[in-house]
């Protein structure tokens, strides 16, 4: 079984080249996914299911080249936190967003069951406007 690092860490080299399955491949069933307060995504998602439709359908719909550059990982048992930079243009506007984030992650055995994102909402926001 993988260590929790090296599950966040397949987590982010499957977003690098688009793969949405190997992204959440090692989601628990009942994994919980929350979005910062104030972002258009705002919420906490539970399950795949919720977690594809109100988190990344909308952002690979409404975002030209949305990614996540990660800066660093730090783990700590099973708590993983992610350091790194969202980037991306809002379609609707043309307008262009970089913002800096934090991801929390909990791992058991193997397995996402929590997710939590601290991000800069303002500089979504203002893409967005």
């Amino acid at each position: 079984m993988r260590i929790p690092r090296e599950v966040v860490q397949a987590h982010y080299e499957a977003a690098a080249t688009g793969n949405l399955d190997a992204m959440l491949a090692d989601l628990a069933p009942g994994a919980r996914w929350t979005e910062a307060a104030g972002s258009p995504l705002a919420g906490t998602w539970i399950g795949r299911e919720q977690i594809v439709e109100r988190v990344f359908a909308p952002i690979a719909r409404e975002w030209e080249g949305y990614r996540f550059e990660l800066e660093r990982l730090v783990a700590d048992g099973r708590w993983v936190v992610a350091l790194g930079t969202y980037s991306g243009t809002y379609r609707q506007t043309g307008k262009p967003m970089r913002t800096r984030v934090v991801h929390a992650w909990e791992i058991v055995d193997g397995e996402i069951v929590q997710f939590e994102q601290f991000v800069d909402t303002q500089s979504m926001r203002q893409a967005m406007a």
